[in-house]
């Protein structure tokens, strides 16, 4: 029983869950390296991050936007998909 409730509330199996978190990690660790950002100083990082924003002007909106248009092409069917298959029965 208690294993259960472990299971439960960690989603899964604790190793799994652990070794998906890790890759997770290191998948966003690149991801904000690649922005510029330095886990040494974050509040720094941000504020270059938003301060180089600001300068890029509207080209950074058309540029994130772009980027959110082609993520959400495969993220959101997906995550239907997902929110049906696991919809509670009406039985």
């Amino acid at each position: 029983m208690p294993n259960a409730v472990v299971n439960r509330f960690l989603g899964g199996p604790p190793l799994a869950v652990a070794a998906r978190l890790i890759l997770l990690c290191v998948l966003v660790g690149v991801i904000l390296a690649a922005l510029g950002f330095d886990p040494g100083n974050i509040v720094e990082s941000i504020r270059r991050v938003v301060e180089s924003i600001w300068n890029m002007g509207f080209d950074a909106v058309r540029w994130a936007w772009r980027y959110f248009l082609l993520g959400a092409i495969v993220v959101i069917p997906i995550w239907l998909i997902v929110r049906f298959v696991r919809a509670p029965s009406g039985h």
